[in-house]
């Protein structure tokens, strides 16, 4: 396939959660247009990221914190309310407000090097050649499945935190959750209320976090998983090194012994796990809260991987493609780092669109659209 079957944009914008959002939003602001500048292509079956594939019991009272997107207020959520039903609603408004005209379902399958400098986009819907890429593809479509000995002989349920229904599944059933990390948490506490009997397994001792978080610790954390994104590694979650806060309800579970977690088992077996210092646990249930990794298998045609199995960036910028940014990803992976991101990566793409041709080859330079009215170098002006 070449450029002349691909339909030409400036920006293609792979993921509409929160950090794809914030790179159009402010694609809209250096005047770019929708559909003709740039385009939004998501694969999920409506607005909301993630979000909308989360478990009802998981309310927007419950979740650690939303950063709300530029330019639009979440003003009036319920927190009892599920996270999937008020963040999706919040998306909705927002790209309706903002007129981003999201396209979807549409599938990415690969994004390779195309003619005259341009990028390739193979999408569900057609070709297109961007001249720039936003990659915003988060890391839900990619549950971490972890290996073990025995794990096929397994005769009760297996299931990752992706697929969580919610506790009511698992009433009177003696349940297994692996993993030590804020998802793997709240599974054992909700669980915990109905179920025959659970056990928490986790690689690491689970580390609490007592006290105000602020910006400085806050900041400190996002650079460690800056530093292993720089140098190529693949990044770590930021809760990995931000800790699990200490509220009144991990309070009281603990004093219950609710979450007096055992060391990982050493292999699995028909009736559950065992450990090779002889302890077994017998269990209808293993919950693997066991995280997720980059969905970036599209962008694997560039060969941006580093040797550490990571994607080096700089900023937001693909070390080995300066036509290329991921955002949401590594350190930018909590909801303020995706608007931060999105609005660092497009500040670096309007001046390579201003410089004219990519750096991977020729190709003419189309000037990024104007307004009429507008000065060249004022922002947009955009509804919010």
């Amino acid at each position: 396939m070449n450029n002349s079957e691909a339909r030409d944009v400036d920006v293609v914008v792979i993921g509409a959660g929160q950090a794809g959002l914030s790179g159009a939003y402010h694609l809209r602001r250096v005047g770019l247009r929708p559909d003709t500048g740039f385009v939004v292509l998501d694969h999920a079956p409506a607005p909301g990221g993630a979000w909308q594939f989360r478990w009802p019991s998981l309310t927007y009272g419950k979740v650690h914190g939303l950063h709300a997107l530029p330019g639009m207020e979440l003003t009036g959520a319920d927190d009892e309310r599920p996270s999937s039903e008020v963040i999706g609603g919040y998306f909705t408004r927002y790209e309706d407000a903002f007129g981003l005209r999201v396209h979807r379902p549409v599938h990415v399958r690969a994004v390779r090097e195309g003619a005259g400098g341009r990028l390739l986009v193979e999408t569900s819907e057609g070709p297109y050649a961007a001249r720039a890429l936003i990659n915003a593809t988060g890391t839900w479509d990619r549950p971490f499945h972890p290996r073990y000995p025995g794990q096929e002989t397994f005769g009760g349920r297996q299931l990752h935190t992706a697929r969580y229904p919610g506790p009511e599944a698992f009433a009177g059933l003696r349940v297994i959750v692996v993993g030590g990390g804020a998802s793997g948490t709240q599974h054992v506490l909700e669980i915990a209320e109905v179920a025959a009997g659970t056990t928490w397994v986790t690689r690491r001792p689970p580390v609490f976090r007592e006290g105000p978080f602020g910006e400085a610790q806050g900041r400190a954390a996002v650079a460690l998983v800056e530093e292993r994104v720089r140098k190529g590694l693949p990044p770590e979650s930021v809760v990995s090194v931000t800790g699990l806060p200490l509220n009144d309800a991990i309070r009281r579970a603990r004093e219950r012994g609710v979450l007096d977690r055992l060391p990982m088992f050493d292999r699995i077996t028909p009736e559950g796990v065992a450990w090779d210092d002889g302890r077994t646990v017998e269990a209808d249930v293993i919950l693997w809260a066991t995280g997720f990794r980059a969905a970036i298998g599209h962008l694997a045609p560039l060969k941006l991987r580093e040797p550490g199995g990571g994607i080096a960036l700089d900023g937001t910028r693909a070390v080995r493609d300066e036509r290329v940014h991921l955002v949401g990803y590594g350190p930018s992976a909590s909801t303020i780092g995706a608007n931060r991101a999105g609005r660092a990566a497009v500040r670096e793409i309007r001046r390579l669109l201003d410089r004219g041709p990519a750096a991977r080859g020729g190709g003419e330079r189309r000037p990024v659209d104007q307004p009429a009215g507008q000065r060249a170098g004022e922002p947009a002006v955009v509804p919010g």
